[in-house]
């Protein structure tokens, strides 16, 4: 089993090179990760096209929902995106929160901080930030933030308990968070938990949805609600390069689940005092009710 260093290496490796890539090659690769067939990316990958903010040269096809489309960011805001890439998210927000804002990107990937910062630069934001830092340590003071957003980046994280309590600390009382990620309902099959670019694709690195909602709950967070969640299905050609053809079909037919879900969630106020958050209770997306 490989250590969070050498797992937080493969990670920092892998989105070094897609950094270096063009946009088009980065479209054509699943999650990002490289030599995966379009169709995952159709998948896993939301549309930001048609979004308010949206910047093409900072889109490199890398995330898995739409978190600040649940983050109710308002003007004057300061925002924190984790794991910012090549700033796409950023540059979003910055839309929402206006001049008056200012948006916060942290990345511990050298060359996404190089692209995110030329992109800024070309678009003349001069209240968008990217910081260098991983972000189960932010180099960011203590309740600054109003809102915190993240797209696809923390099943990148081996401590993810680490990083929801270093969100509730950056958060101020009162502020919140919309993350879309992707969880698990049921085990992977070793072939594909221990596979390096599986983890840096998105997949490996992924917990049970349980256990991520715990977390969250555990950190002292309350209202937590789940506005969009959505099916992830790894395409047969992925597929084989791990499993037979009876073991491909027995995955399929399984009970494991891969999922994307945003979830949204709210440190408490000053003066609040509500009681702990059952994991049972979250609000979940139903099919049907216009979340999905």
């Amino acid at each position: 089993m490989k250590t969070e260093q050498e797992l937080k290496d493969i990670v920092r490796t892998k989105y070094g090179e897609i950094a270096e890539q063009n946009v088009e090659d980065n479209a054509a690769s699943c999650c990002g990760s490289g030599g995966c067939s379009t169709e995952v990316y159709n998948i896993m990958t939301d549309d930001y096209s048609e979004i308010k903010g949206y910047q093409g040269d900072a889109d490199l096809s890398l995330g898995c929902g739409l978190p600040t489309q649940f983050a109710q960011i308002k003007p004057g805001h300061t925002v924190i995106d984790l794991g910012s890439g090549a700033g796409n998210d950023c540059f979003v927000a910055r839309h929402e929160t206006g001049p008056t804002g200012k948006v916060i990107g942290i990345d511990f990937t050298a060359a996404m901080l190089n692209k995110a910062r030329i992109n800024a630069d070309k678009l003349g934001f001069n209240n968008v930030e990217f910081r260098e830092g991983d972000i189960e340590a932010m180099p960011v003071a203590d309740n600054l933030a109003d809102v915190v957003v993240s797209n696809c980046v923390l099943n990148l994280v081996p401590n993810k308990k680490n990083v929801v309590k270093d969100i509730y600390r950056v958060l101020k009382p009162g502020g919140h968070f919309s993350i879309s990620d992707i969880v698990l309902v049921g085990e992977l099959p070793l072939e594909l938990k221990n596979d390096a670019e599986m983890y840096a694709g998105c997949v490996s690195g992924a917990i049970q949805k349980d256990a991520y909602l715990g977390f969250i709950a555990d950190a002292g967070f309350e209202n937590i609600t789940l506005p969009k969640q959505k099916d992830i299905l790894i395409p047969d050609d992925i597929l084989s390069k791990y499993f037979d053809a009876e073991k491909l079909e027995q995955f399929k037919s399984g009970s494991t689940g891969i999922f994307s879900v945003t979830v949204f969630a709210q440190k408490p106020g000053i003066n609040s005092s509500k009681p702990k958050v059952n994991v049972a209770d979250v609000e979940a997306c139903v099919p049907g009710g216009g979340c999905c």
